[in-house]
């Protein structure tokens, strides 16, 4: 067994790291995410995680001193830890220690500590595995907390009382259901028991953590897994309460709705099996988030949601906000999707018009594709027919833009007459009649009564310029 991981520690580094120690009489471990991944076989992460019973820092200073190179050794005394940046990989070296903590923070108390004292403070018996990289025994792996068997079996547990580790640290209850997401793994019963208890603590952590682990688990092959268990443990309506508020199926006079919430997770899942943009996935998750404010019963036509993409797409916004996540292009990207999640889905229920698919590539511009993608996900029904249908008007659809986009070229359209040509030909200072002319254009191209080109533009230019008693040069 031992010699099984030593293989685990062929890279030279290891070796050096070994020599570094033995010179400066210090025990040493690898511990953490390399030995977990490395004994799940998933392949080797760009980031070791190296224990010293001792000054970390001062072992990362001997380990840079001998390696090519002498690379900058970071130190981050206020932690006690230090790393080193080397061929692609970040070795971050720290002093083995025990911690205690405060009921208003999360911030530990630090002091020295031994190995067994740094295992017990890790938040999973699965990253508090460690192998040794000491000259008597080195590859031996020291798992006083069963973590072998834990990964064996496929269960997240702690190390300690789960409800002091999470009471500790809450952040550990999204890492919890992020590595149940991202392992396929089962979070142990006692511990699901202690997340949901200690849920309100979730309360002290920064927003930036939590939206960390919302995109690892929305990153995740499947994250209606780590989506499902936010909602069970009572963590999503703390964090994302206008996603709970899709849950539920209401009926009046016999006519129901679908529950919006479980749609959306399926929704996620689908668009995660398409692609691995991140911030379509954020989309795919916000899609229906309008649907609760617009909910609407009708005694004529039942159940209504008018408007919900418009109400969304605004809703994005303060979501953004309150969770601290960057107001710029990719929130514009999100808002965007959201807005127009319906558009591609009404031109497939119906006969799909030149003119409709062109205001779609016009609108859409180059997310074209990612719409599509989102739409295409959109598809849950169980009717085998009925998803047959959608999937195939989709196909007509995508075929559509594709020609319209050949023939009138008008993603990031730019008008074949600009300003200052209006201005020119009719000898105009800067006026609302070169707005209405340019609109006019714009409006005849996507309406296909002219080609987007620049003779056929032109003339109709001249046909709005009489209209508005205006004299050509």
């Amino acid at each position: 067994m031992q010699e099984a991981h030593k293989k685990a520690l062929s890279d030279p580094i290891f070796s050096i790291i070994s020599d570094a120690a033995e010179e400066l009489s210090l025990r040493c471990y690898v511990i953490g995410g390399y030995v977990r991944d490395y004994l799940l076989n998933r392949g080797i992460p760009m980031d070791i995680d190296v224990v010293a019973v001792g000054s970390g820092i001062e072992l990362a200073k001997k380990v840079a001193s001998k390696l090519e190179g002498k690379p900058k050794v970071s130190v981050f005394k206020n932690f006690g830890t230090a790393m080193i940046k080397n061929k692609g990989v970040e070795l971050e070296f720290v002093g083995a220690r025990k911690e205690s903590y405060h009921r208003d923070s999360r911030k530990p108390i630090v002091e020295d500590g031994t190995l067994e004292d740094d295992q017990k403070r890790r938040d999973f018996t699965i990253n508090a595995l460690a192998l040794s990289l000491n000259k008597n025994d080195f590859g031996t792996l020291l798992d006083p907390f069963e973590g072998l068997a834990d990964l064996d079996e496929k269960i997240i547990r702690t190390p300690l009382e789960p409800g002091i580790t999470y009471s500790d640290d809450p952040l550990r209850m999204m890492r919890a259901i992020r590595f149940a997401t991202q392992l396929g793994f089962q979070i142990a019963s006692g511990s699901l028991k202690a997340i949901t208890e200690n849920k309100e603590r979730i309360k002290i952590i920064s927003k930036e953590r939590i939206v960390t682990e919302l995109h690892k688990i929305l990153q995740s092959d499947k994250p209606s897994i780590g989506l499902g268990l936010l909602h069970k443990t009572g963590l999503l309506p703390l964090i994302l309460p206008e996603l709970t508020a899709l849950q539920g199926i209401e009926e009046i006079e016999g006519q129901k709705h679908k529950d919006n919430f479980w749609h959306t997770l399926e929704v996620v899942d689908n668009i995660a099996m398409a692609t691995d943009n991140l911030w379509l996935r954020w989309a795919a998750l916000f899609h229906d988030i309008g649907k609760a404010p617009t909910k609407r019963f009708h005694k004529r036509i039942g159940w209504t949601f008018h408007g919900h993409e418009f109400v969304g797409s605004k809703m994005v916004y303060r979501l953004f906000k309150r969770l601290n996540m960057p107001l710029n292009d990719k929130m514009k990207y999100v808002q965007k999707l959201v807005m127009m999640s319906s558009r591609p889905i009404i031109l497939s229920e119906e006969h799909v018009t030149d003119s409709a698919v062109r205001r779609l590539v016009f609108d859409a511009g180059n997310d074209v594709e990612d719409l599509m993608t989102l739409c295409e996900a959109d598809i849950t029904t169980k009717n085998p027919r009925k998803q047959r249908r959608y999937k195939n008007n989709f196909k007509i659809v995508r075929k559509k833009i594709k020609e319209v986009e050949e023939r009138d070229r008008i993603r990031n359209f730019q008008p074949p007459i600009s300003g200052e040509e209006i201005m020119k030909r009719f000898d105009l200072k800067p006026s609302k009649e070169i707005g209405i002319i340019k609109e006019a254009i714009k409006e005849a191209i996507l309406e296909g009564k002219i080609p987007n080109e620049h003779e056929a533009a032109y003339e109709f230019m001249l046909e709005m310029g009489k209209k508005l008693n205006l004299k050509a040069n």
